[in-house]
């Protein structure tokens, strides 16, 4: 093994390299963000356009960047540099580094609140709502208290800060391999639940009915966000995470097994959360508070189901960690590779710029009306940050990526890749078509949709 090998680390097997992957794309992407964008975009109709996005363009963009990772061994500011040096191809990397920061400094507010929610569960808070109005004014209250969303994100930047640490295949994969499996385990048992709830059926439909007459153009530039969003495609991340597979793996089904799991688990999220919904008689437009508001609103009427409760969201706090820690490992592997950094110093230095950018965020759910009302009225400096990074600048590289696969460094080059040691790329025609023609495409055209009408802001 080479010392670059030796210092950077790598998965200890392909089986490890899939959870870890599957963990940075599972996480409130699915949990949170699906449900309430999906909601606010027609359901069914924007599930729909979903799924497509993810199989058309999200798994064709995920190939190539696992494919760059690969190759070059690099973050994504040193795999551009690597394969064409004196470009400024680099740039795109460099945004992919600021994109992961920028995520992780709301993501990890978030991520936090699961984590309060967890302790409020535990000592009874929420034994005595008996409606979803009950709920929400304890979300409101919660939220309005800056010494309690500071400090909730101060705990998860520790708790992501200490597993990065570990390294690649001692702290990523062996966290992602233990943790994972039983979330999937309990969003089945909560989406069982859910669906057996009296007035359940018209959730259902909203959720698994599309009503094409529902879908608009902004409906597709969400989608789309969402998509990249939740694959944790055009900010390096999977570029990084190639960066440390084996050339023995086979790419293509290492990328397609990802997608499938974070599509799943994006739909069960949905059986959780819209039959509830309708059966409470609940809004399903409810926003980024949806499942604090809703998941506590089931567990009280559950028996046991603070028992059941604490253990979700637990469960849903080590979702959010997957996911914030390959959200870390992007700038830290820059440093590490770029700068010669120690991983130690990368990442401490890495988690506190992280933590002082996302104080903002912190107290944009209430806690201070400046940020609460950054833009307008119900959209603060959280949805800011959300529609900024989580929206435009995922987009932007994404499609950056796709014209680089597609026509810089070339379907030719990234299949050679896929195909070492004997792998075979089955699939090699439609990926070439869909990554040089409809990725590209797709995206330019939401993106310029949203960037004429404002539509994110």
């Amino acid at each position: 093994m080479s010392n670059l090998e030796t210092s950077r680390g790598n998965w200890g097997s392909k089986f490890g390299f899939i959870i870890a992957a599957a963990g940075s794309a599972i996480g409130l992407g699915n949990i949170w963000r699906f449900p309430y964008v999906a909601g606010e975009n027609g359901g069914a109709a924007f599930v729909l356009i979903y799924i497509i996005f993810v199989v058309l363009i999200g798994l064709p963009v995920m190939i190539a960047e696992l494919a760059i990772g690969r190759n070059t061994e690099k973050n994504p500011v040193g795999a551009f540099k690597k394969l064409f040096p004196q470009s400024l191809w680099k740039a795109i990397g460099g945004l992919g580094v600021i994109t992961g920061i920028g995520i992780l400094s709301f993501y990890a507010v978030i991520a936090g609140y699961t984590v309060g929610y967890f302790i409020k569960i535990i000592l009874g808070d929420f034994s005595a709502v008996e409606s979803a109005a009950q709920s929400g004014q304890i979300f409101a209250a919660f939220t309005a208290n800056p010494y309690i969303s500071i400090g909730l994100l101060l705990v998860f930047i520790i708790l992501t800060v200490l597993v990065v640490m570990g390294g690649v295949s001692a702290g990523i994969e062996r966290w992602s391999k233990i943790l994972m499996p039983l979330l999937f385990l309990l969003l089945i048992i909560l989406a069982i639940y859910s669906i057996t709830l009296e007035g359940a059926s018209k959730g259902l439909s909203f959720y698994l009915k599309p009503d094409l007459s529902k879908i608009t153009l902004t409906t597709f530039a969400r989608a789309l966000g969402q998509a990249l969003f939740s694959l944790s495609l055009g900010m390096g991340t999977m570029i990084t995470y190639g960066s440390y597979i084996s050339k023995r793996d086979n790419l293509v089904t290492s990328a397609a097994y990802v997608c499938f799991f974070d599509t799943l688990i994006a739909i069960l999220a949905g059986l959780v959360i819209f039959p509830a919904l309708f059966a409470m008689g609940m809004d399903p437009a409810g926003g980024p508070g949806l499942v604090f508001v809703v998941l506590p609103s089931i567990f009280a009427k559950m028996p046991g189901g603070m028992i059941f409760g604490a253990g979700i969201f637990l469960l849903l706090a080590v979702a959010a960690l997957t996911s914030t820690i390959s959200l870390l490992e992007v700038p830290v592997a820059y440093f590490v590779d770029e700068h010669g950094w120690s991983r130690k110093k990368a990442v401490v230095s890495m988690g506190a710029i992280t933590f002082i950018i996302g104080i903002p965020s912190a107290l944009a759910l209430g806690a201070n009306h400046f940020f609460s009302t950054f833009i307008k009225e119900n959209f603060g400096f959280l949805d800011f940050m959300n529609a900024l990074f989580g929206n435009y600048s995922l987009s932007i590289g994404a499609f950056f990526i796709a014209i680089f696969a597609g026509y810089k460094w070339g379907v030719n080059a990234i299949s050679r890749e896929i195909q070492e040691q004997g792998s075979v790329f089955y699939f090699r025609p439609i990926w070439a078509f869909l990554i040089r023609f409809i990725c590209p495409i797709a995206i330019f055209v939401i993106l310029a949709y949203i960037a004429w009408t404002g539509n994110y802001f």
